[in-house]
């Protein structure tokens, strides 16, 4: 395996994925009758991308235990054990997602194997950990792109419930102020997560009524409108009043850490993450959702969010900076006239074309293949050097 090939990837197809953005990315008739959610880039067991070998599509992890140092490179297929370590995806999210926090590694491998004992099925609805990996990740607007990052400032968090005062929860409000640490977000967080549903109902009626009367003042206020509407009785929807609210710009990014509690609201981006699949869920979601596990892998600390922009690498190139050990996310510009030539001492790498038209050409194997709007390669770390020329974008997944 030591030529650059084209992937074909699988979708997934969820209630709130684009009729448009996907299948537009892929030259595909639109509106599509099913919703595209994410386009998977990858070789996650659940949904691996294929390769053309010999006149078959194979199985992109089929193919890495055949040649393992030819894909990954000797140090990557060492250090990760011969596996791709990341996942690299485009999500297109016409309606939020749910409130949702990834695993540490310790957790995650004590949670497979919690469930795995329980014998619940790795396919099972109602199953949390779907591998024993950890989930960092990073996603990068395509469009404009709003989310939930982490828990606010304590101060802000304190005077945007004082902005909806729902009556019901005046004693857990008291306690947060009295008590604005961790400990006591934990205690109000794990509170409201598990009112009864009388004041649940109480508590939405009067902070919709509230948050009508804000919409003016913060978009938080109108998140929590619209998250009321597709998620109604929900204490969920109260989310935008206690997590950051981003908005990344195209070409804008963040990183998401273990632990930290986000959901992303609406548009198209590049997601880049380890090769896993492990999500807890809150709430905002018809899937499974467990609260108990969710309350044990939260970090309970306010945070600030840096909103990550590309660095320049080199001719073409600029990255984005994150300290994940298994993928580096990074933008390839190429003009006419002004190629792009890869170093040759690199890793495994995967890209998709998101706008334009290039071609890349193996200069030692000499293969040249066209690369048009949605093209995904595969270049194995055994491809000494390449050029992209032409007019295009393409974003970019490698090990660092």
């Amino acid at each position: 395996m030591r030529e650059i090939s084209i992937l074909k990837n699988p979708i997934k197809y969820y209630a709130w994925g684009s009729h448009t953005a996907i299948p537009e990315l892929l030259g595909q008739p639109t509106p599509s009758d099913k919703p595209h959610a994410e386009l998977w880039m990858g070789a996650h067991p659940r949904a691996p991308s294929e390769i053309m070998v010999d006149g078959n599509w194979q199985p992109l992890p089929q193919l890495i235990d055949k040649w393992p140092v030819e894909i990954l490179g000797k140090r990557a297929a060492e250090k990760f054990n011969g596996k791709l370590p990341f996942l690299f995806k485009v999500l297109a999210a016409a309606m939020p997602l749910s409130i949702q926090a990834h695993p540490s590694l310790r957790q995650a491998k004590e949670g497979f194997a919690r469930e795995n004992s329980l014998g619940i099925p790795l396919t099972s609805s109602n199953r949390s950990y779907r591998d024993e990996n950890h989930k960092p990740e990073m996603v990068c607007a395509l469009t404009p792109f709003w989310a939930l990052n982490g828990f606010r400032k304590f101060s802000d968090m304190l005077s945007m419930l004082k902005a909806i005062n729902p009556p019901a929860l005046s004693r857990e409000i008291r306690d947060l102020e009295g008590h604005p640490d961790s400990d006591g977000l934990r205690r109000f967080f794990s509170a409201i997560i598990t009112l009864d549903e009388p004041r649940k109902r109480l508590t939405l009626r009067d902070a919709i009524s509230s948050a009508e009367k804000g919409t003016r003042e913060d978009p938080a206020f109108k998140w929590v409108l619209r998250l009321h509407v597709q998620y109604p009785g929900d204490i969920g929807v109260l989310s935008p009043l206690l997590l950051n609210v981003v908005k990344l710009e195209p070409g804008q990014a963040m990183f998401l850490r273990a632990g930290q509690l986000h959901a992303y609201l609406e548009g198209v981006g590049i997601e880049l993450m380890a090769n896993s699949d492990n999500v807890i869920r809150g709430g905002l979601t018809p899937k499974y959702v467990d609260v108990p596990e969710l309350l044990r892998i939260l970090n309970f600390t306010e945070s600030e969010i840096g909103i990550l922009t590309p660095e320049k690498q080199s001719s073409g190139e600029s990255a984005y900076t994150s300290n994940a050990e298994e993928f580096r996310l990074s933008v390839i510009g190429v003009k006419a006239g002004t190629p792009y030539m890869s170093p040759e001492d690199r890793s495994v790498e995967i890209m998709i074309c998101v706008q334009g038209k290039a071609s890349v050409e193996d200069l030692e194997g000499g293969k040249t293949l066209e690369l048009y709007r949605g093209t995904c390669i595969l270049v194995p770390a055994a491809v000494r050097q390449y050029r992209i020329q032409g007019q295009a974008t393409l974003y970019k997944a490698s090990v660092p």
